[in-house]
């Protein structure tokens, strides 16, 4: 430093701190918020003064606390230093007072803040009035003290009402676990399951924060409910994707041998319905797996029958001269009904089925069953005159018939003396008697064609 240049004051050094003096009670002015405005210097001298080697001290009650030296400056610039480190407090305890006043901050944390404030203030290397600042400090704390309580007891509500909401969500895992998974829609459950997970997960987020003991006892819980449900699963599909592969592998053989059957056409046709049999109880092998075997599948007895469908279009075409020919038959048959004699009308219906059988068979076979039932009627009604005659013709019956007559011949005689001689009687309820007797021996003889 050259000889021309100014002595630059050498930096105040802050004393250590004494023992703090007794507090008075705060003041109703004194709790009141101050506005964060400087100490002004001219006013400083009634918290602090200045020695003449620059010891600074602060006054608190009626003693005075030595602060700090500033050796190299005026006393003005001494105090106005050390009221600089006042305000900044005095703006922090202002801060924290209006932060109180506009709410929505945590009272626990301004609590806090105050309480630092407090220690902060005490034995500070400050000029100013340090005492009011704590007394401010410990009643905004008092003020605190309730809304903190209420805090903590909202606090505890949430933790127990989370507790609640987790704990319900852990006892609805579990009572999935503890269904018979065997028989369960596995798309739902997982869905169930999931549901209940993304419910935990905002819960975490967005919850209170639980306890770490109980928080990992009910996550153990869900964790294992979780894992029984998982195992099951993985089971089932393990055992389905099995099933789906042999079905898949026997669906695929059986695809093959119907293919197979091709070249045989409409022979082919009850060998591919074995093969259907087959499949209906090979097993489902997955929804795409099953749709693209089974579209080979029923391509191939779709070949099968088209050969058919034309083999029947075919013949159907050569019938044709045959269901005339039946028809025609069918129109002589109509005579058997009108020919009186039996035996004639017999030999007609022969000549026409013999030659209806020679006619062939008649595709499609609906129409050859139509015409089939329309001579069936004929040869039913001849029989049924040829079972009429032959009980009226049968020598046995005959004879029967015969004897009969006789002994109804002698009956009719002896009832019609009896009723003679009760008429000559005069016995009338003999009479009628006999006549009701003779009556029914008439009727049974006109029956028999006496």
């Amino acid at each position: 430093m050259s000889a021309n240049e100014p002595a630059k004051p050498t930096p105040p050094v802050p004393t250590p701190p004494a023992v703090p003096l007794p507090r008075k009670a705060p003041t109703p002015a004194a709790v009141a918020p101050a506005a964060a405005k400087p100490t002004p210097v001219t006013s400083a001298g009634e918290w602090g003064r200045v020695s003449e080697d620059g010891t600074v001290e602060v006054r608190e009650g009626e003693s005075w606390r030595v602060v700090g030296q500033y050796p190299d400056g005026t006393p003005d610039e001494a105090l106005a230093y050390f009221v600089r480190k006042y305000d900044d407090i005095a703006f922090k305890v202002v801060a924290l007072e209006q932060r109180h006043q506009a709410g929505g901050a945590s009272a626990s944390d301004l609590s806090k803040q105050a309480a630092h404030l407090i220690d902060e203030a005490t034995d500070a290397a400050a000029v100013g009035d340090l005492a009011g600042l704590r007394d401010r400090l410990t009643a905004l704390t008092a003020s605190l003290s309730e809304a903190t309580a209420q805090e903590a007891q909202q606090a505890k509500e949430l933790v127990e009402q989370a507790v609640a909401e987790r704990t319900a969500l852990v006892e609805r895992a579990e009572a999935i676990a503890a269904r018979d998974l065997s028989k369960v829609q596995w798309k739902q459950v997982t869905a169930e399951l999931n549901e209940l997970f993304e419910s935990w997960q905002a819960q975490q987020q967005n919850g209170p924060r639980l306890s770490k003991g109980v928080s990992q006892q009910l996550w153990k819980r869900f964790r294992d409910a979780r894992a029984v449900v998982d195992k099951h699963r993985r089971a089932f599909y393990s055992e389905l994707d099995d099933a789906h592969k042999a079905a898949r592998d026997a669906k695929s053989r059986l695809v093959e041998r119907a293919e197979a059957l091709a070249p045989r056409g409409v022979d082919g046709i009850p060998a591919y319905r074995s093969l259907l049999d087959e499949w209906k109880t090979a097993g489902r092998a997955g929804r795409k797996a099953d749709d693209a075997l089974w579209a080979r599948f029923k391509a191939a007895g779709d070949a099968l029958y088209a050969a058919r469908a034309e083999q029947a279009a075919a013949e159907e075409a050569d019938s044709a001269p045959k269901i005339e020919a039946r028809q025609a038959l069918l129109e002589q048959a109509k005579a058997v009904a009108d020919e009186p004699n039996i035996k004639r009308a017999r030999a007609l219906l022969t000549r026409i089925q013999r030659e209806w059988d020679e006619v062939g068979r008649i595709f499609p076979r609906d129409k050859e069953r139509a015409l089939d039932d329309k001579l069936r009627v004929i040869e039913q009604a001849l029989k049924a005159r040829e079972d009429v005659d032959w009980k009226k013709n049968n020598p046995e019956t005959k004879a029967r018939a015969n004897d009969m007559s006789s002994q109804l011949h002698e009956a009719i005689e002896k009832l019609e003396s009896e009723l003679a001689a009760a008429e000559k009687a005069g016995d009338s309820k003999a009479a009628k008697e006999a006549a009701d007797a003779l009556e029914a021996r008439r009727a049974w003889l006109n029956a028999l064609g006496g």
